[in-house]
C-alpha cells in the first residue's frame, strides 16, 4: 500500500516519506478500512517534530474515514463495505491513517452516515469528538446552555468551529477570540455572536464589557496558559466553569487567590483518553448531529498524499481556514 511514514523528528519536509509499506491484515476484533481521506491535526505535527519515536517508523494521523474493506475473526461479516469514520487511529500505535489501509479495533471504526462526505469523516475523530466532550462537560457542570454566555477561545479553529455550532445549538450565547477579520467571519458563520480580538485588545476588558461586568459563564478553552489569568481578571463569572482541552505551554502559573475567592472551577480533558462511557456517549451524540446534518463541516485545504509534508505546514502555520485533510 502507499502510505507516509518518517522515522525521526523534525521539520515535515526533511523528514516525511512517501512509498510503498505492507498492507495490514486484520487481527481478531478488527477491521481493514480502505481510507479515502486522512485528516491532519496540530497534535500530529507537534508529535513528528517532538514526540519521541518507540517505534522504527510512524505513519502519521489520528483521524480518517473511507470504507471497510475486510474483517478479522468476531467481527460481523456485515461489516464490510460500511462507510466509516475513525478515531484514535495512531493513539499509541505507529501506524496511523495517513495511508491506503489500517487496520484497527472494530470499535474505533464508527459508521458514517450517508449524507455526510468523506472529508468531513476526516474531522470528526479530534475536532468533533473533542467539541462534543468538551459542550457535555459544560452542560453537565454549568447545567442547560440556554441563555448562558459561553467564550470560546480560538472559536475560528478546527475544534472551536464545531463547538460554536454546538453551543449555538444548545441556545448558549458565544463569545470567541479570535486572531483576524477572516477568522471572526468564520466563526460567526458558526454562531459566534460576539468577536474579540485577542491580539489588539483586552479579552477579559472586552468580555466584561459584553457581560454588563459579569464575566462569561463558561469558558470552553484550547489554551490554559492564557486562559488560566484571563479568568482571573474577569473574563470568568463567579462560580463559572472552564472546561479546558489545550494549552500552549505545559507549566501554567494559576493565580489562585482569584480562582478561590471567586469559586471558579476547571475541567480538563484529553479526547485520546475519554473514560468508555463518555466515549460512548459522545459518539452517540455525534452520529444524532451527523445523521441530522446541523454540522457545518469547513475543509480548508485537500491535498495529496504527496503533498503531505505541505499538509503538515499548512496546519503548523496556523492561517487556514478549516481543517487540512489528505485525499488518499
Amino acid at each position: 500500500m502507499k502510505a507516509a511514514w518518517y522515522t525521526h523528528n523534525g521539520e515535515a519536509q526533511d523528514v516525511m516519506v512517501v512509498g510503498e509499506l505492507p498492507t495490514p491484515q486484520p487481527a481478531a476484533g478488527e477491521v481493514l478500512v480502505r481510507l479515502v481521506t486522512s485528516g491532519v491535526n496540530p497534535s500530529d505535527v507537534k508529535s513528528r517534530r517532538a514526540r519521541a519515536l518507540t517505534d522504527p517508523l510512524i505513519v502519521p494521523h489520528s483521524d480518517g474515514a473511507g470504507m471497510i474493506e475486510a474483517v478479522g475473526s468476531g467481527v460481523p461479516a456485515s461489516r464490510v463495505g460500511e462507510r466509516v469514520w475513525l478515531w484514535n487511529g495512531q493513539w499509541q500505535r505507529p501506524l496511523g491513517t495517513c495511508a491506503e489501509y489500517m487496520a484497527l479495533p472494530q470499535e474505533q471504526a464508527v459508521v458514517l452516515p450517508e449524507g455526510t462526505d468523506f472529508a468531513a469523516g476526516a474531522c470528526m475523530g479530534i475536532p468533533g469528538l473533542t467539541a462534543v466532550q468538551a459542550v457535555t462537560l459544560a452542560e453537565r457542570l454549568a447545567g442547560d446552555l440556554r441563555g448562558q454566555t459561553v467564550l470560546v477561545t480560538g472559536a475560528s479553529s478546527a475544534v472551536g468551529h464545531y463547538i460554536t455550532q454546538m453551543v449555538t445549538q444548545a441556545g448558549g450565547h458565544v463569545l470567541g477570540t479570535v486572531g483576524s477579520p477572516a477568522k471572526a467571519q468564520h466563526a460567526q458563520a458558526a454562531g459566534m455572536q460576539e468577536a474579540i480580538y485577542y491580539k489588539s485588545e483586552s479579552v477579559p476588558d472586552r468580555v466584561k464589557a459584553l457581560t454588563q461586568g459579569r464575566g462569561a459563564s463558561v469558558i470552553i478553552d484550547m489554551d490554559f496558559s492564557t486562559t488560566a489569568a484571563w479568568a482571573a481578571q474577569g473574563a470568568l463569572a463567579p462560580h463559572g466553569q472552564v472546561v479546558c482541552y489545550g494549552s500552549n505551554a505545559l507549566d501554567v502559573s494559576l493565580p489562585f487567590r482569584p480562582w478561590l475567592f471567586q469559586s471558579m472551577a476547571v475541567q480538563f480533558f484529553l479526547v485520546y483518553d475519554l473514560r468508555p462511557a463518555d466515549r460512548a456517549a459522545a459518539l452517540a451524540r455525534l452520529t444524532g448531529l451527523l445523521q441530522a446534518q446541523s454540522l457545518i463541516h469547513t475543509i480548508g485545504a485537500r491535498c495529496t498524499l504527496d503533498q503531505v509534508a505541505e499538509a503538515h505546514r499548512l496546519v503548523e502555520a496556523g492561517q487556514t481556514l478549516g481543517n487540512v485533510v489528505i485525499e488518499l
